[in-house]
Order: C-alpha cells, then structure tokens, then sequence
C-alpha cells in the first residue's frame, strides 16, 4: 500500500505540467532582469493580445494530434475569417455582430472540408492541410482584392464596441484577450477530459478499429476535430482583427510553427493517443511568453522563430530521452511480471 501510494505522489509531482511552470517562471526572472518593465504585471497581462492567437489555437489543435492528426491550416483560416469579417461589414454593410458570427462559420467551414479529406477521403493529414493553408490564404489574398480598400491598409474603422472585444478589460483590470483563453481553455479541457466525446478521442487516437468496435464512429470524430480547430482558428482571427483594428489577409501568417510547437511542448504525442489541454494552455503561455521577452529585450521580430525552433527541437529531444530511459525499466517489470 506505501509502495503504491509513493508511487502515486511520484506521478503526480513528476508531471510535465510542472515543469512547464518552471520554465515559465524562469523566463519571467530572466526577461524580468534584462528588463525590469518586464515584470510590471499590467505588461504581463498585456502581453497576451500579442500571443493569445496561438494559445487559443494551439487548445484544439491539440485534440487534433491526439487522434493521430495534425492541422498546419490554421494561421491561413485566422487570415480567411478576417476578411470575411472586413468584407461583410464594410462592403455588404452588414451587422458588424452578424457578420462576426458568419465569420466564425467560416472556419468550421474550413475545418469540415479538411476533416472530411482526411475522415472519409483518406487523404494524409499532412497533405490536406498544407494544401488548405495554400488554398485559405489564397482565398484570403483574392476577398482582399475586392475590397475597396487596399491590400496593404486592410479594411479599417470598425465600430468602437467591435474594437473593444480585444481592446477592453474585464473588471477594468484583466484584459478581454485573457478572459477569452480562460473561457477557451476551461471549454476545451471539459470537452476533452469530462466527456464521452473525448475519451472517444483518445480511443480513436490509440486504436481507430477499437473505435470502430465499441460503436464509435471514429471518421466522424476525426472529421468534427479538425472543425473544433477551424472554429478555434476563426476565434483568433476575430480576436486579432479587433485588436489591430483592421482586416487583412496576411493575418496568421506567422502563426504555424508556435501553434504545433505548444501542442508538443505541452506534451501531445505526435502518433496520437496522449495528450493534455492544461499542458498545452501553459505551452502556449511559455511560447508567448518567450516571444513577447525576447521582443522587449531588443531582438528584432524576424528572428523570433528561432528560438521557438530551438525549444521544439530541445523538448522533442528530452522527452525521447525519457521515453527511452523508461523503456528498459519497463520491459524488465514486464518479464518480472
């Protein structure tokens, strides 16, 4: 009974979830010494309109990888539903509350044509998604060209109430931003740990013909994740025109590499079947974080994706490490056994 209790503690308290706190406070620390702004906590909080696209995409990519998929779309989707949204305000002069919501419709939109290829299709993941990142930015670029706006200004002068979704704070003290990843984020982990839905998405992660033989129709689940992750996309996209206060097509272009890169750090297998929502919301936070350090400690933004390349190469590298330290332990309880 002490062995297994002892056992427990130790897989609680060695939980890839800690040292993500770690490394986060030590960015803090660090960024905090070079700069000592840095440590302000309304700069802090701040922060977050900066890197809350990521975060916010990155919750439901994450319940993509966990089936034994990945969506590199989403930076193109987030371009997409701010024209959309642009377009249907200014030139169709619609609502800007209706056209908000057909925006949103566009990214599940996106996510279903990319979920029923890989679903239903068989098409790699992979392969559709590049294509759709290629296809949705395109498409982005050409709404661009019918606006009566320039492309380089975007669409502009949207209403002040419009603005505030991003720009106004909850309580006059945390930023709407961050109140909406917390919202995201508690939506994600119920659906993906509370819920028959998710466990659905772990089976099929680990075993889609398991699926299949305990009555889970697992195309189906695949397909609706990567319309959780168009959905996801079209959030962010909505979020980031109203903090710019302008819609253009080059929104998200930036956005791929520091999405998948949280879904891993956070500690999703990229075979599927593993995966955590609060591992990825701190992954994200540690990769904003970081971007948003190096900006304030001078480093210009083009080379921001360098050390977001190197933590990704870094982490997939220590947890094969592990992997493959416990392998050995494992296989020889097993014999015991």
């Amino acid at each position: 009974m002490n062995r297994l209790s002892s056992y427990n503690w130790k897989k609680i308290l060695l939980r890839w979830e800690y040292a993500l706190v770690l490394i986060l406070i030590i960015e803090i620390l660090i960024f905090g010494a070079i700069n000592p702004r840095f440590l302000r906590v309304n700069v802090l909080l701040g922060s977050i309109n900066d890197y809350v696209s990521i975060c916010i995409i990155a919750l439901f990519g994450t319940i993509v990888m966990i089936t034994g998929g990945i969506d590199i779309s989403g930076g193109s989707i987030v371009g997409l539903t701010s024209m959309v949204l642009g377009l249907l305000w200014q030139d169709m002069s619609m609502s800007i509350w209706l056209a908000l919501a057909l925006s949103l419709f566009t990214g599940i939109l996106c996510g279903a044509l990319n979920g029923f290829l890989i679903a239903y299709i068989g098409v790699q993941a992979m392969v559709v998604t590049l294509g759709g990142m290629f296809l949705y930015h395109g498409l982005a670029v050409v709404l661009s060209s019918l606006s009566v706006s320039s492309a380089y200004e975007g669409i502009s002068g949207f209403p002040r109430e419009f603005i505030m979704i991003a720009g106004g704070k909850f309580m006059g003290i945390l930023p709407n931003p961050f109140i909406i990843f917390i919202v995201m984020a508690i939506l994600a982990f119920v659906l993906l740990h509370k819920t028959r839905y998710g466990r659905s998405v772990f089976l099929v992660g680990v075993n889609p013909n398991a699926a299949d033989y305990s009555g889970i129709n697992h195309r189906f689940i695949k397909m609706s994740t990567y319309m959780l992750s168009g959905f996801a996309a079209s959030v962010a996209g909505v979020i980031l025109t109203s903090y710019l206060g302008s819609s253009r097509a080059d929104f998200g272009n930036e956005l791929t590499m520091p999405i998948i890169t949280a879904v891993v750090l956070g500690g999703t297998a990229i075979t599927g079947g593993k995966g955590s929502i609060i591992g990825t919301a701190l992954a994200a936070i540690v990769i904003g974080i970081l971007r948003f350090g190096l900006q304030m400690s001078g480093l210009t933004t083009q080379y921001l994706d360098i050390p977001v390349g190197m933590l990704l190469v870094i982490v997939v590298a220590i947890r094969g490490t592990m992997s493959f330290m416990k392998f050995p332990k494992l296989f020889v309880k097993k014999m015991n056994n």
